[in-house]
């Protein structure tokens, strides 16, 4: 697998890291290998402030010059920021997908189902069997 994956993160097998944010709060945006197989992000969409999300439920789009990709809840919360820089320069996601190109901070319901994602070496093993 080219690119990295930093220990410090949980893993979807949607291709989202999830990153502890403090006060109940995560930060969420694509993988690595992700923004990698994308190709040059060209356009996304990010959902609203103060909606409510489900775990798994698609919230937004990120779109490259190869093709769409839905972007889905990592986990259940409420948004309370989004990376609005990320819509207006959506190659930032292609520069640094687990910095600058972070896309939706969220209030989680339930910070136990961090625990249900996968950590750093289990994203390698699924995106290596892949």
């Amino acid at each position: 697998m080219s690119g990295q994956t930093p220990e410090h993160l949980r893993y979807t097998a949607e291709h989202e890291w999830v990153a502890p944010a403090g006060e109940g709060r995560v930060r969420f945006g694509i993988t690595d290998h992700a923004q990698d197989a994308l190709g040059d992000i060209v356009f996304v969409s990010l959902p609203e402030a103060g909606r409510a999300l489900s775990a798994g439920e698609a919230c937004g789009e990120v779109e490259s010059t190869k093709s769409v990709s839905d972007v889905y809840c990592p986990v259940a919360g409420t948004v309370v920021a989004r990376n609005d820089a990320v819509e207006t320069s959506p190659e930032t996601i292609n520069a640094d997908p687990y910095g600058d190109g972070w896309l939706v901070e969220l209030e989680i319901t339930d910070v136990a189902a961090l625990d249900g994602l996968w950590d750093a070496a289990a994203y390698r093993t699924f995106v290596d069997g892949a």
